[in-house]
């Protein structure tokens, strides 16, 4: 009869667990690559014209939890954008957020969430008192991806974004986490100094917006684009209302503007009517009525 001692016991119930462990806490991902080589998943990568858009995979940065994907755009607008699924799990790595129309029909995610010219679902850009600042031109922008054990994240750091008479560094963190269907945005001027950051949620016509204290969320069809049969999609921010206390509505997004500050954070959410469980409008603003972010 073999004999095993107590360490090689204990060692070998440690690397079960740990496995087990690592097995389940398999629900975020991230994803960064670039066109010429979507074989090699990079964690950093930057560009001094600040314009990256169209040599990397999915535009940009991204990352992924069992509910939804987002991405930052890498260009001047740093738009946070969204891909859309119908159920549970991780496509980022196996569709790298293009799906075919086939995949699609099957029940695979869909880039169905249009952006345009705004900040999309959250995104990040300046108030000078008078207008709205795009985080550009810039000396120089980089982005990066990070994975843990229960959470996924990206950043995009632009610098030397003219404002107010010098420059400022902005980073822009999103984390998506596990069995979290909200995200959190969080942005800061790397040196300290106070800015008025600018945040809000687009929609497009004929989309329903519905105002909160703590919350602007939208439900609708969006433009067709890449998806082969557009739904109606939600979005939502949830926001500190002693942060963000000025308000502005252009026709195509609801603005966030923050008092003068060197960081803020929001929560970000999204849904799909061809999910199961939060599918319609009255589902998805009474979810994010529920929601204590904040």
């Amino acid at each position: 009869m073999k004999h095993y001692s107590s360490l090689a016991i204990l060692l070998s119930i440690f690397f079960i667990i740990e496995s087990l462990a690592i097995t389940a806490q398999n629900c975020t991902d991230v994803s960064l690559f670039l066109n010429s080589d979507s074989s090699q998943q990079l964690t950093a990568i930057g560009s001094e014209e600040g314009d990256l858009f169209r040599k990397l995979g999915h535009h940009g940065p991204a990352i992924e939890n069992e509910y939804l994907g987002l991405r930052i755009f890498f260009n001047s607008t740093t738009a946070v954008d969204v891909y859309s699924k119908t159920k549970k799990g991780l496509e980022l790595e196996r569709f790298e957020w293009y799906p075919t129309p086939e995949e699609q029909a099957s029940g695979w995610g869909v880039d169905m969430y249009k952006v345009g010219k705004t900040v999309g679902l959250g995104g990040i850009r300046l108030w000078d008192g008078e207008k709205v600042l795009l985080l550009d031109p810039v000396t120089e922008r980089t982005a990066s991806v990070k994975k843990a054990r229960h959470s996924s994240s990206m950043e995009m750091i632009s610098r030397g974004i003219p404002y107010k008479g010098g420059t400022v560094d902005i980073k822009v963190r999103v984390t998506v986490f596990c069995d979290k269907r909200e995200a959190l945005v969080e942005a800061e001027e790397m040196n300290g100094k106070k800015v008025q950051f600018v945040t809000g949620v687009n929609y497009h016509p004929e989309n329903k917006v519905q105002k909160g204290e703590r919350f602007i969320a939208v439900w609708g069809i969006h433009p067709e684009d890449v998806a082969e049969k557009p739904v109606d999609l939600g979005g939502a921010i949830l926001f500190s209302p002693k942060i963000f206390t000025i308000q502005k509505d252009d026709g195509e997004q609801v603005l966030l503007i923050s008092k003068p500050r060197n960081n803020i954070e929001t929560y970000i959410t999204s849904a799909n009517s061809n999910e199961s469980e939060i599918n319609t409008v009255d589902k998805f603003i009474k979810y994010v009525e529920e929601l204590d972010a904040y």
